[in-house]
């Protein structure tokens, strides 16, 4: 379909909800309808599209809704669209239904499905959606400003008690594979210990020894960051407890993260890369991903992005150990 006229388009979410996507799909609904388009929403990301589970979107429908968490077309994980019959269904079933372009929004696998239908012939544009900030070709993904500050906030909460019972606390944040959501929160919070999943080879005796030092210097709290890609907070606890003789509790501030009504931040960065998606779609383009950087929004090829690996900055988390001492 590449370089055909488009008249149709369908969006989905994939993958993990974040907050901003909403607005992001109503950015592609108003944006393709005031250009002439026709939009067609697909429900539950890619098995909703092997489902056929395929509506039509008026303006009307994402009235109200730009300031609602998680995704008013829902989403789901999709077995079925990593292999190659399930990627050739798809394909049929966006032509059986005119569907001439389409905007993924979610995160490297919701990506790595539109890669598929491009060289398919579906013209497909993704944009970042992922709480986890882990997409290399954007300094910015939808979701992730609205998760870092809940679980700030939640830490800040968890501070408070922390420090009238002297206690040690473990607060473990999102983030399996990628550590951005505990680097944040621990400059952010003014924690004392951040563990991150790119650096797996700490030593928990030298965080015993850290935590009996600061008492030592009569410091009454000692705060972890721990990413869900270590884990392991109860036990954790448990074992520095019984090694300090500081009680100490572990916080698993979980799926809460993902929910609430958006930051203004995403709110506004997600209707930008909503609406650049359909005009990238009208220029022609396929196979690229919206994404942020320097100051400016940008799109890039899907094959180079999810070519790219995103680490954690040497610098920002040199500075994050050197401000907890």
């Amino acid at each position: 379909m590449a370089g055909k006229v488009i008249r149709t388009i369908g969006v989905l979410t994939s993958g993990g909800d974040a907050p901003g996507m909403n607005a992001a799909i109503r950015a592609v609904v108003r944006t393709g309808l005031g250009k002439g388009l026709k939009v067609r929403g697909i429900r539950k990301g890619y098995q909703g599209l092997l489902n056929e589970e395929i509506i039509d979107l008026s303006a009307r429908d994402v009235s109200d809704t730009i300031q609602r968490g998680g995704t008013i077309l829902q989403t789901a994980r999709c077995e079925e669209m990593r292999t190659e019959d399930g990627q050739q269904k798809a394909a049929a079933i966006c032509k059986k239904y005119g569907i001439d372009g389409l905007v993924v929004i979610g995160g490297d696998g919701s990506f790595a499905g539109a890669q598929k239908l491009a060289n398919l012939g579906v013209n497909t544009v993704g944009i970042p959606g992922t709480i986890d900030l882990d997409i290399d070709c954007t300094e910015y993904t939808i979701g992730f400003d609205t998760a870092v500050n809940t679980a700030m906030e939640a830490i800040d909460k968890v501070r408070d008690t922390s420090t009238s019972h002297e206690r040690c606390s473990i607060i473990e944040v999102m983030g399996r594979d990628a550590g951005y959501l505990a680097l944040w929160c621990g400059i952010a919070n003014g924690a004392e210990r951040i563990l991150l999943p790119e650096e797996h080879d700490y030593d928990e005796n030298i965080i015993v020894e850290d935590i009996q030092e600061n008492r030592r210097r009569g410091k009454k709290n000692y705060i972890i960051i721990n990413a869900e890609g270590i884990g392991d907070s109860i036990n954790m606890a448990k074992r520095i407890e019984e090694a300090t003789g500081m009680e100490t509790r572990a916080t698993i501030i979980g799926h809460m993260q993902r929910g609430g009504s958006p930051t203004c931040k995403d709110r506004v960065y997600a209707s930008i890369m909503g609406a650049m998606a359909v005009d990238l779609l009208l220029e022609g383009k396929s196979n690229r991903v919206v994404g942020y950087r320097h100051g400016q929004y940008v799109d890039f090829d899907i094959d180079e992005a999810l070519g790219m690996k995103k680490m954690i900055p040497p610098y920002q988390y040199d500075i994050a150990k050197l401000l907890a001492l």
